[in-house]
């Protein structure tokens, strides 16, 4: 199958340190070159895939100060993939970049669909599944399509990750950890608090948008500088993913927001280490309690939590991760989706000549 997938320019395909939608790209974009499709990545210039890359730009535009306008030059990506589609290159479009694509593609000739990655729950995100109603989406947990039910979903594909990519390491697990970034809703200070009433050491792992710089300054960091307990390490990658998450008794989301779908969850799982979640979002699709984790509804029940993460078998939460969340996994069930959509746009041309 000749398969175009379209990529956020924000950075790069994968991206150095954080970046949860272009990573999920990256592991689906190399599972469907190893199935022996022919894929066209559409990504940032300093993007590194097996596939054929189509760069737009040559630098993630979060790390290329020089633009103010991201909008722009996805409207040119846009059209690049428009026209190659128009050369009939492609059997299947793949977008991941929410609705931008769906005015101009619906109305064009080659079946496309779109991964949502974010949350749906703004009231501006009504009228939008009003209007492209019959857009083929697909979600990333079951609870991401909570609010917008008159959208066209065609499944729900979880995440998954390259089986060996993170493993876990022969390390003693020491202290409690955070991973991911820094705002509002993922709930850095709780973690601080349930670290600390347990009086065990917390590492945190991640990053700090410009956007968020102001919240990490007045409310997150006096708590970090003022706690001998607490250690912010700053963003990691995946190379130092493995001995960070193993050396972990628990990865702690305490998250306050409809979490999509919460990448870190399985790459803890992926390195054998229990996860405490609030009992938001995806959490209950992602975590089976009293196997791989633990679902909380508040502080306290974290705290009382934590002191049953050693009953739970790191090799058994290793089992499911390989069971229920690798990448081939997620790369065979686009492409189901895809002929799906293949079939459905095929049936649907027969009827209109029929007609």
């Amino acid at each position: 199958m000749r398969i175009a997938q379209v990529a956020p320019l924000t950075e790069a395909v994968p991206p150095k340190l954080y970046g949860g939608t272009e990573r999920v790209v990256h592991w689906l974009t190399e599972e469907l070159v190893t199935l022996g499709h022919d894929v066209t990545l559409f990504a940032s210039g300093d993007s590194q895939t097996s596939a054929k890359l189509d760069a737009t730009w040559p630098k993630a535009l979060r790390l290329d100060g020089s633009v103010r306008d991201p909008n722009a030059l996805h409207m040119v990506m846009l059209e690049r993939v428009r026209q190659k589609a128009d050369d009939d290159e492609f059997d299947f479009l793949h977008f991941h970049l929410d609705y931008y694509p769906w005015s101009l593609f619906a109305r064009q000739p080659t079946p496309f669909v779109t991964t949502l990655h974010g949350r749906l729950d703004l009231p501006e995100h009504q009228p939008v599944f009003n209007t492209f109603s019959k857009i083929p989406v697909i979600s990333i947990s079951n609870a991401q399509r909570r609010p917008v039910p008159q959208a066209h979903w065609v499944r729900t594909i979880h995440h998954g990750l390259p089986e060996n990519l993170l493993t876990p390491q022969p390390v003693k697990p020491s202290y409690l950890a955070v991973l991911g970034r820094i705002a509002p809703e993922k709930g850095v200070d709780r973690a601080i608090k349930i670290a600390t009433r347990c009086g065990i050491p917390l590492k945190i792992a991640a990053k700090v948008d410009r956007a968020d710089q102001e919240y990490y300054d007045e409310l997150i960091k006096p708590l970090i500088t003022s706690n001998p307990l607490v250690e912010f390490i700053g963003e990691i990658s995946d190379r130092e993913k493995p001995d960070f998450l193993s050396g972990a008794i628990g990865l702690l989301v305490p998250i306050d927001w409809p979490e999509p779908f919460g990448l870190v969850m399985i790459e803890a799982m992926a390195c054998g280490t229990p996860v405490i979640a609030y009992n938001r979002g995806s959490v209950p699709e992602i975590i089976e309690d009293g196997l791989t984790g633990f679902i909380v509804e508040d502080e306290i029940s974290a705290i009382s939590s934590v002191g049953r993460l050693a009953t739970l078998n790191r090799d058994a939460i290793r089992k499911q991760f390989e069971t229920r969340f690798t990448a081939r996994r997620m790369a065979l069930d686009y492409l189901a989706a895809y002929r799906g959509l293949m079939e459905a746009k095929a049936r649907f041309k027969l009827v209109s000549s029929a007609e």
